[in-house]
């Protein structure tokens, strides 16, 4: 019998699974830009020009490997959404030319420059790269019958303006087969912009990592929303693109968030994976999981003598604990992966990879893999060190430096990761959040601390004077906990903002890896405007929720559901996919939601039926009640009022947090 009064009850349940006069001439001496940031201290000018003392800047080599091969530029590539909404917009960066400006450190402008040079690029005759014109590399294998693209990009649209650049210059010819490196979503997400529309049939290969399916869509859903939130600060999307604000990521240049997409493959390649043919090419496949990505691999190209490092290594230091928050990376399974391909790729004359410009020549690959290899187990072995010797992830993050062998290679620089956040993840990794001293055991509430330590300091002013004094002798970082401190104890407290996202500038400046620059003019920005209201839409990730379990929707249902309110509860309901042929049973015990697939009846409070395509449409906001009070595709049986009560108890999580205040 079907029920179209309780179904406003059940959107509400399915959405909620989406995821002193010193000071005044300090102050003057600033002159801030249209969105607030300030210009940068003598101190902040002296730490850049430090930077450039140690670093040879001027070497040449990077940028004509990164020029090499050019046949097309994508100085002027821009994407818009059907919408008219800009997705990209590279010519939004070209700004970054010339000397190093005071607010950016001088290696980061460096790499910023690097990465801007976009475009077509032969690698070798017969491997072509789409570089800059998504945060990561589409890269083209001419193969007997069409071309074969390694990861397609962000978004549909990115991915289908790229391939369309590249068929300008190179032979029109159609795609033969698609291999997704890993599973991270900047390198499928835009396969609906190349298939079918560019297929040379409907069952071309697609080739993937074991475990690419379960990891690609899994990865984001439960904690869904929390990385959302923090990946704006990670990537900077709310800042302007100008000398004082986002310059790119160090590991490229932006996420271009589109329509996004994702296929099942044909063919999964693991650790029994020797080699394989596709289209008349031969591919030597290298399983790595449990790197840089759960499910990753790597390929060597004996026709070409190309090694093709996927993410495995950058010309950056990775992270091995991202600041969007994730599952911290085994440091040493990485660096053991990494000699493993340098062994067995040992006559690689090119490099390519996921990210950056390629890599010419054997014994600069050898050095490059090295270099890389030592990095990531450099900073587990000093870790581990200094753990197993008492020190904590603040003291280690703080003690550990990479060697000038490897520090003085520019592929190894903290461009993305770090060496103090890296060091902090292999503590993580061995040791957890707990560094073993009992008053940290069970610490105050921030904002209960916050207000105490104001009040230890002698009250918000005299606090205000320490942390302005801090700043004026440029101890941003000391100035920036004072200051954070008073803004969670009092946050209408406008001049501790304005003076902690000054703090923020300057350390945004000095910074050498984009995120942290990224993350320090974030706080800044929204200690001045306010956060951001506006969502990922949802609707453009539809193709991937159709192809993601509904079980793991289901999974973070439980996550969302008001334990307060649930105490007494005790509901069951089923849920029948009617296209799908799949049931499952949801209940509610001590406060905890449970689902379990079912294949019989069950005995149950009440019954929905939904197709799963309405399923998809209702989660991400296609669909609403008056659409569903005129569909054939939804029913319910048993109790109206259990259904009620069961999706009552769901909420939806709060996109907007706080981060940087305390409400």
């Amino acid at each position: 019998m079907r029920r179209s009064f309780m179904l406003g009850s059940v959107l509400f349940a399915l959405t909620a699974c989406q995821p002193s006069a010193s000071n005044n001439t300090q102050m003057q001496s600033l002159p801030a830009d249209s969105a607030g940031f300030t210009a940068a201290t003598e101190a902040t000018r002296q730490h850049q020009q430090d930077v450039s003392a140690v670093l040879n800047l001027q070497q040449q080599d990077d940028w004509q490997q990164a020029r090499r091969g050019q046949l097309a530029s994508a100085d002027d590539f821009s994407v818009h959404l059907p919408s008219g909404e800009r997705i990209w917009d590279r010519a939004a960066y070209q700004f970054i030319s010339g000397e190093a400006p005071d607010s950016v450190n001088p290696s980061l402008w460096r790499q910023a420059g690097l990465n801007n040079l976009s475009g077509l690029f032969e690698v070798v005759p017969g491997i072509y790269q789409l570089r800059g014109m998504d945060l990561a590399n589409m890269t083209l294998i001419e193969g007997e019958q069409g071309w074969i693209v390694i990861d397609p990009l962000t978004s549909a649209e990115t991915a289908k303006a790229a391939f369309e650049l590249a068929l300008q210059h190179l032979p029109q010819r159609p795609i033969s087969a698609v291999l997704f490196t890993h599973s991270h979503i900047d390198h499928f997400g835009g396969i609906n912009g190349l298939l079918p529309q560019f297929a040379l049939s409907n069952d071309i290969p697609i080739i993937a990592p074991d475990g690419f399916m379960h990891e690609a869509t899994s990865e984001n859903i439960v904690a869904g929303s929390a990385m959302s939130r923090r990946a704006s600060f990670m990537y900077g999307k709310q800042l302007p693109r100008t000398t004082r604000g986002h310059i790119g990521s160090g590991l490229g240049k932006s996420p271009a968030f589109g329509h996004l997409g994702i296929i099942e493959p044909s063919h999964n390649i693991d650790d029994d994976t020797e080699a394989m043919i596709i289209d008349g090419v031969t591919f030597e496949f290298q399983y790595t999981p449990d790197s840089e990505a759960p499910a990753e691999m790597t390929f060597y190209l004996p026709e070409f003598n190309a090694f093709c490092g996927a993410e495995l290594v950058s010309r950056t230091q990775h992270n091995l604990y991202t600041l969007r928050g994730a599952k911290v990376r085994d440091a040493l399974k990485w660096s053991g992966y990494i000699e493993q391909a340098r062994q067995r790729f040992s006559q690689a004359q090119v490099y390519f990879g996921s990210h950056h410009w390629p890599i010419w020549g054997n014994d600069a690959i050898q050095q490059f893999l090295i270099g890389q290899r030592d990095t990531y187990k450099f900073i587990h072995d000093q870790s581990v060190r200094l753990m197993n010797n008492g020190a904590t992830a603040d003291e280690i993050a703080q003690q550990i430096r990479l060697p000038e062998s490897l520090a003085n290679q520019f592929s190894n620089r903290g461009y993305y990761g770090t060496v103090k956040h890296n060091a902090k993840a292999v503590y993580q990794f061995y040791m957890g959040w707990y560094n073993g001293n009992p008053a940290h055991l069970d610490p105050l509430p921030r904002v209960e601390a916050a207000s105490r330590y104001v009040a230890l300091a002698g009250g918000a002013e005299a606090l205000l004077q320490h942390a302005r004094a801090a700043f004026e002798q440029g101890d941003y970082r000391w100035a920036a906990e004072l200051l954070n401190h008073l803004v969670f104890a009092q946050p209408s407290h406008s001049e501790a903002k304005r003076w902690l996202a000054r703090s923020y500038d300057q350390l945004g400046y000095q910074a050498e890896s984009g995120p942290w620059r990224d993350v320090y003019l974030t706080g800044a920005y929204e200690l001045r405007h306010g956060a951001a209201q506006t969502n990922l839409d949802l609707r453009q990730m539809k193709s991937v929720f159709l192809h993601t379990p509904v079980s793991h929707f289901f999974t973070s249902m439980a996550t969302r559901l008001k334990a307060e309110n649930a105490h007494d509860t005790d509901l069951s309901i089923a849920i029948h996919f009617s296209d799908l042929q799949q049931s499952y049973r949801l209940w509610i015990e001590n406060s905890v939601m449970h689902h379990q697939p079912i294949t019989t009846a069950a005995d149950v409070d009440a019954e929905l039926t939904l197709t799963h395509a309405l399923f998809i449409d209702l989660l991400i906001g296609n669909a609403g009640i008056k659409d569903l009070l005129l569909s054939d595709d939804i029913d319910s049986d048993g109790s109206h009022w259990d259904l009620i009560t069961f999706f009552s108890l769901f909420e939806k999580p709060n996109q907007h947090f706080a981060i940087v205040t305390p409400e």
